[in-house]
């Protein structure tokens, strides 16, 4: 028997590195799957990456209200009721000095992150069984400043952190656990990119500047992040919410 055996799991952001990592993770634990994500065409690779399983594909915009009830209520209507809801969509926006950060870019980051996972709760938890849980990716600097200028971002992670703690006290009456999964740096395209424009900003390489403050030298892979999130997704969690995860290579030590 597998950790998520027969579990219905939803996951946003499901066709990025931590998402589809995460995804295949929980397959293999027995578990049955949504993927949601913005754009169709990153589904169908990731369908097509993972192959014949128990593994099914919604978009939408989870900063829509009509959209997360869509995708909620598919899972529901495919799978049954849900047991683990793992909030995981975000967005990088850019990198810019406080004063030059574009307004729009500011709004459209917290939409995706803190009012994705704030719908994702709001329509996610009454089609929940009790007992499960809710797991919301924030970041390392969800629990630090940054002085990147990656103002927006820091932001939403905070506020993250946040969301968490209020619906992890509401959700225990029916002992559905809800806790923060914190990545420092990941080898993929969302934080090389992200990267890049820090290095741009400062004229400082700063892949190598970031991989000299982690304790362990480098950045994580996205399946070691998905072996986090099956920590929180499964049993093995069960006393454990309200919780700040930290998988960052000790940077937070």
């Amino acid at each position: 028997m597998g950790l998520l055996q027969d579990k219905v799991c939803v996951i946003t952001g499901g066709a990025g590195s931590i998402g589809l990592a995460s995804a295949r993770l929980f397959l293999a634990e027995g578990a049955k799957v949504t993927i949601v994500d913005l754009k169709a065409s990153d589904l169908e690779r990731a369908l097509a990456a993972v192959g014949p399983a128990a593994l099914d594909a919604f978009a939408a915009d989870v900063s829509e209200p009509a959209q997360v009830r869509a995708y909620i209520d598919a899972t529901v209507k495919r799978w049954g009721k849900i047991d683990v809801l793992f909030s995981n969509a975000g967005i990088a926006g850019v990198v810019r000095p406080v004063a030059e950060f574009p307004e729009d870019v500011f709004d459209r980051v917290l939409a995706v992150h803190v009012r994705g996972a704030f719908l994702a709760c709001k329509y996610g938890l009454p089609a929940m069984n009790d007992g499960g849980s809710i797991i919301i990716t924030s970041s390392i600097v969800g629990v630090r400043g940054d002085r990147g200028g990656a103002c927006a971002y820091v932001t939403a992670k905070h506020a993250q952190v946040g969301l968490m703690r209020s619906v992890a006290k509401g959700a225990a009456a029916r002992r559905i656990r809800v806790n923060t999964l914190h990545p420092g740096p990941v080898d993929n395209e969302f934080q090389l990119a992200i990267e890049r424009n820090i290095s741009a900003l400062s004229g400082r390489d700063a892949t190598a500047m970031l991989n000299e403050g982690i304790p362990l030298h480098r950045h994580a892979r996205a399946e070691e992040i998905a072996r986090s999130a099956l920590y929180l997704a499964s049993e093995m969690s069960s006393f454990t919410t309200g919780s700040t995860l930290m998988v960052d290579g000790g940077s937070s030590a």
